[in-house]
């Protein structure tokens, strides 16, 4: 990949590494729609693969309690996994421009559901069932798209999970989707050692802004910074839009 290119993609990573620490949650959202403005989306989220898995690990551990975090959400994450394997191969055996579709719908989507407020009294009158089918669907949308957060923000506020909860919920998910994503990718040799070398570059940048990010969650007003976000992640949306037509 061209050395110009490879530095808007740190530049990018490092933006949604902020905007992660500072919400718990974002990174690939932000990031995703970003990079495929110059590569499709296969490379895109194949460039996200281990900054993301270092997101998420740094996310669960600013929560506290790791491992307690793993064993209440595993089961979820696996769900997870399951779809995003799915998803995964998908993409690997189908790499067209209709994914950057997909994923500019599920954005649409996401802030939709978010400014309407909708509610699916579904989730809580059934548990099990609605794991099932948000977990799987998730991991097939994060497969294909790498946002995986537009539709299992639903499920986690449906089930009035508390905001440790969701962060911690997101990035385990995240994590299981991540792992299952790099072993499909390099079994086919798609994310191979140039990927992997070129992907670890912007490792130190992102390790600092995500503790940036965490530093200012609670000093900053997170009403009018979801607002911005929200708006932000609107015009990326659009912009993708205009490009992919």
């Amino acid at each position: 990949m061209e050395f110009e290119i490879l530095i808007y993609i740190t530049i990018f990573l490092t933006l949604a590494a902020f905007v992660h620490g500072s919400v718990g949650f974002g990174f690939p959202m932000i990031a995703t729609p970003l990079i495929a403005m110059f590569t499709d989306l296969q490379t895109a989220i194949i460039y996200t693969l281990i900054p993301t898995l270092l997101v998420n690990i740094l996310s669960i551990r600013s929560e506290g309690n790791f491992f307690e975090a793993v064993k209440k959400f595993y089961p979820l994450a696996i769900l997870a996994m399951i779809g995003s394997a799915i998803g995964t191969q998908i993409i690997i055996h189908f790499n067209t421009d209709l994914f950057k579709f997909i994923l500019v719908f599920v954005i649409l989507l996401y802030l939709f559901f978010d400014y309407k407020k909708v509610e699916f009294p579904f989730i809580r009158e059934n548990p099990n069932i609605s794991k099932t089918i948000f977990g799987i669907g998730s991991g097939i949308i994060g497969g294909l798209t790498n946002v995986m957060s537009a539709t299992l923000i639903i499920y986690v506020l449906e089930s009035k999970f508390t905001k440790k909860e969701i962060v911690q919920s997101f990035n385990i998910c995240f994590l299981f989707g991540k792992v299952v994503q790099i072993i499909l990718f390099t079994s086919a040799g798609i994310f191979t050692q140039t990927e992997i070398s070129q992907s670890l570059l912007p490792l130190v940048f992102i390790s600092i802004a995500i503790f940036v990010g965490i530093k200012i969650r609670n000093k900053i007003n997170p009403v009018t910074y979801a607002k911005m976000v929200k708006g932000v992640l609107f015009l990326i949306a659009i912009a993708l839009f205009i490009q992919t037509i």
